[in-house]
């Protein structure tokens, strides 16, 4: 079985405070793929057709696309979430795993309130803060959405 894993508490400034609770959703939404074959990872058993396996890698491209395409204008992102033959849970999660420092770095020598480099034609320019807080709120909701697929692949549940 599972084992929850409660959300740190910690007394921190906004920033620390944000990326630990952040950290925290990336983390619990990779232990969902722990333990899990690979057809049940692929297998979409909701009619939106989502699986495990494609909500990391759905997070994974949200995460470059905000942090990285917009915010530094570091590079640029197709607009496509689709999950190829060739992934696996190994290169998924790995993939997921990997860009975590790379993101923290931008986080941790920009200001929360600066802008975005990067804005789509027609948008609002939006900040750090927002880009952390809209980051969150997009880990955490699909992590909730990955709890329900793992309990009706195979019962486990926990965080």
């Amino acid at each position: 079985m599972m084992r929850d894993i409660a959300p740190p508490k910690i007394v921190a400034g906004e920033v620390e405070t944000w990326t630990v609770l952040y950290q925290f959703q990336r983390e619990s939404l990779a232990r969902k793929l722990v333990g899990v074959d690979e057809e049940a990872a692929r297998h979409s058993i909701v009619p939106s057709g989502i699986s495990l396996l494609w909500i990391v890698k759905h997070c994974t491209r949200a995460e470059r696309l905000w942090f990285l395409d917009r915010f530094v204008a570091r590079e640029e992102l197709p607009r496509i979430d689709v999950v190829l033959e060739m992934d696996t849970i190994t290169s998924v999660t790995q993939a997921f795993q990997r860009q975590w420092l790379e993101i923290e770095d931008v986080v941790s020598i920009h200001d929360p309130s600066e802008l975005a480099k990067r804005v789509d034609p027609g948008d609002k320019p939006v900040t750090l803060r927002w880009i952390l807080g809209h980051l969150l709120e997009e880990v955490a909701r699909h992590a909730g959405h990955a709890d329900i697929l793992r309990e009706l692949i195979d019962g486990q549940v926990g965080r």
